[in-house]
């Protein structure tokens, strides 16, 4: 008896089983309904990168290859209809702003020099290589150097890897992060000029105007976007929806008036990235939902829209294919060797370094599909040229991961966050203790608790104790506590931090903190802090006073007058006294990791109390080359209220004293004198216990 049975009833395909005879029959027609098309290529997002990951291969791979299979090519259960172009397009722009947001305008400050030799070399070098290769073929002049701009760009697919070994800081991984930023937005020029050109429209009056309207586009972006954006999150930032859809609309604002002045959208979306990453913590949740969203819905998309244009026939239909890809692959990988080894060899680099280079800047991705999109879109490149192109991809994502990591972990790791690298500071930010109170109030608490929780690979604790000293605890107390701990919750795992909440009942708050923190096992006690101290409090001591004086652990007593995301500079301000103490050493590392994590410039000022002057270098005190020292002389209030600004986030610290005795602030004077003159700067009190 046949067995008929339509698994898609639209049309996938029939399953025929006549007789025990099994035979598979494809409709003609593809997908039609957008129940099934969603289905269909949520189930390729599910599959594909986990069977190739399996596999050791970059699920980048897999997706493109899902693409080809069930495009119109192939198995033709998808066609390349408007809803796959639009959603292809959104994951383009998508994928050119988080490769923006992976670019730091910093690695070009602190290694302009080397940064700027680099990136020159590897975008010229595989642009007259590509360009020659190309020709060699019987491309034209235009498609040459459209594909030749593909080999100088790259993707830093390998960045994962480097964190992990701790190598992120060192001077040759700046040096090409900085060169990635010059080498992509040239590529990208580039591409807007042969786009210009092969469509005729490349004239003087373009010139003309595209530099001026360039220039002033790309101040107002970079200049501009950060500005705008602190003042959102200044006035919005408590609304964590409104953070997202302020960062998607930026996107797409600064995407679309590219296209206005005649330039491609994604290098709007590339510089929207450069732009806007410098107000987000990248160990921030708002960053942690931007690249969640992006790389799980919207990119995938556009690799598998990118997947469906290839046409694998054409290697049985035309031989030439199998050259052009073997072509494209040994100029892309040569230029770059090239373009890593003579910089490399000039900046005096060990072999694992520029190996390093090598391995960093030989992938090709975001860019390098952007581009060839673009130019497949308008016929300037054909299919045969995308299937090459893919296949360069294949090669040099795979080849990326092995090489960083092979010559890595031949590299001493320095530099590098300190959190993870100091034998004192690991257990820093282990188990982080930070009560909640005020939901409206605890975002930077818990913001700043995350980034060192995180960054160290340990643990949040967010408490709540309530007091019942006075009387039993109301049952609106305990629903007001469960509140604020699942809302401190839900930020951790939206940043994907451990955190263990606790809800505590006392018979006192500072004791429920210490008491808890002993308990607990925490490692570090973070507490809000109006900045300043009543008599009554001066007298019989506050919360925050009799933390202090309880705890074990250190202690972070914070003051926040702006968001901390709107941080640009971390004034770290101590005495000349202070300097080799173990304490100094501890709170420098600290305010390190904060500023690397805020994005933030780092600044220590020194206050000189004897005569003579400190003959001081960066890497005397610790410090990374090419960090800033300010050494003053003077009233120590004085000379540190004289150097803030309002965007400044100021670290200092405090030890044990007699003020209990003494009818003084435990924290001393000079931060509540600071934190009254400057209440809309932010201040950081760190305590250590003797």
């Amino acid at each position: 008896m046949d067995i008929l049975l339509t698994v898609i009833n639209s049309g996938l395909f029939t399953l025929i089983q006549p007789s025990g005879l099994i035979g598979l029959v494809l409709f003609s027609s593809p997908i039609t309904d957008p129940v099934a098309v969603f289905l269909t290529i949520l189930a390729i997002m599910l599959v594909a990168p986990l069977l190739f990951e399996r596999l050791r291969l970059p699920g980048i791979v897999g997706l493109i290859l899902a693409g080809v299979i069930v495009g119109p090519n192939v198995l033709g259960l998808l066609e390349r209809d408007s809803t796959i172009i639009l959603l292809g397009t959104v994951g383009l722009l998508f994928l050119m702003f988080m490769a923006g947001l992976e670019t730091s305008l910093d690695d070009l400050k602190y290694n302009a020099d080397k940064a700027a030799i680099f990136g020159l070399a590897t975008f010229s070098v595989p642009m007259i290589l590509g360009t020659v290769s190309m020709l060699v073929l019987g491309y034209s002049w235009l498609a040459s150097i459209l594909v030749a701009s593909c080999f100088a760009t790259h993707t830093l697919l390998a960045l994962p890897i480097l964190t992990k070994l701790g190598l992120m800081r060192t001077q040759t991984v700046t040096t090409t992060l900085g060169g990635t930023l010059i080498t992509n937005v040239l590529g990208l020029l580039v591409l807007a000029v042969v786009v210009k050109a092969h469509g005729g429209n490349l004239s003087l009056s373009f010139w003309l105007f595209l530099i001026p309207a360039l220039a002033i586009y790309t101040f107002a972006t970079l200049w501009g976007l950060p500005k705008l954006g602190r003042w959102f999150f200044r006035k919005f930032g408590h609304d964590e929806s409104a953070e997202f859809i302020f960062v998607l609309a930026t996107l797409f604002v600064v995407s679309y008036v590219a296209g206005l002045i005649e330039i491609e959208p994604i290098i709007g979306a590339f510089l929207a990235g450069i732009a806007i990453t410098q107000i987000i913590p990248q160990l921030s949740p708002l960053m942690n939902r931007i690249q969640f969203i992006g790389n799980t819905l919207f990119v995938p998309f556009f690799l598998i829209s990118v997947g469906m244009l290839i046409d694998p026939l054409i290697l049985v239909k035309e031989p030439k294919s199998l050259l052009v890809a073997f072509v494209m692959i040994a100029a892309e990988v040569v230029s770059k060797f090239v373009a890593a080894w003579g910089p490399g060899k000039l900046f005096g680099f060990q072999f694992p370094s520029i190996m390093l280079m090598f391995g960093l800047s030989v992938a090709q991705a975001a860019s390098t599909l952007a581009a060839i999109t673009v130019a497949y879109e308008i016929k300037l490149v054909d299919q045969l040229t995308v299937n090459g192109i893919i296949a360069m991809i294949l090669v040099t994502c795979v080849a990326s991961p092995w090489i960083t990591e092979r010559w890595g972990k031949q590299m001493k790791p320095q530099g590098q966050s300190h959190i993870s690298e100091s034998s004192n500071t690991q257990p820093l930010a282990h188990r982080v203790l930070v009560p909640v109170a005020n939901p409206n109030t605890e975002d930077n608490l818990l913001q700043l608790a995350l980034i060192l929780a995180k960054t160290a690979g340990g643990t949040l604790l967010p408490l709540h104790v309530l007091s019942d000293k006075t009387g039993p605890v109301l049952p609106e107390g305990k629903i007001l506590q469960n509140q604020l701990l699942a809302a401190a919750e839900t930020v951790a795992h939206a940043a994907v931090t451990n955190v263990e909440r606790i809800g505590r009942v006392d018979d006192a708050i500072d004791r429920g903190i210490t008491r808890t923190a002993a308990e607990r096992d925490a490692s570090l006690i973070i507490c809000g802090w109006k900045g300043y101290s009543t008599t009554r409090e001066n007298f019989f001591g506050s919360v925050i006073d009799n933390v202090i004086r309880r705890s074990h652990v250190p202690v972070l007593i914070a003051r926040f007058g702006q968001p901390l995301n709107n941080t640009r500079r971390v004034l770290l301000a101590t005495t000349d006294r202070e300097l080799q103490s173990e304490t100094f050493k501890q709170t420098l590392a600290l305010a390190e990791t904060i500023g690397v994590e805020l994005k933030a410039t780092l600044q220590l000022v020194i206050v000189i109390t004897h005569s003579g002057s400190l003959q001081l270098r960066p890497e005397s005190v610790g410090l990374s080359a090419g960090s800033s020292i300010q050494q003053v002389r003077g009233n120590f209030i004085k000379n540190v209220s004289r150097l803030l600004r309002q965007d400044d986030l100021l670290i200092l610290t405090v030890s044990t004293h007699s003020s209990y005795l003494l009818r003084m602030p435990t924290l001393g004077m000079e931060p509540e004198a600071i934190a009254r003159t400057h209440p809309d700067t932010s201040i950081l009190v760190v305590y250590f216990p003797n």
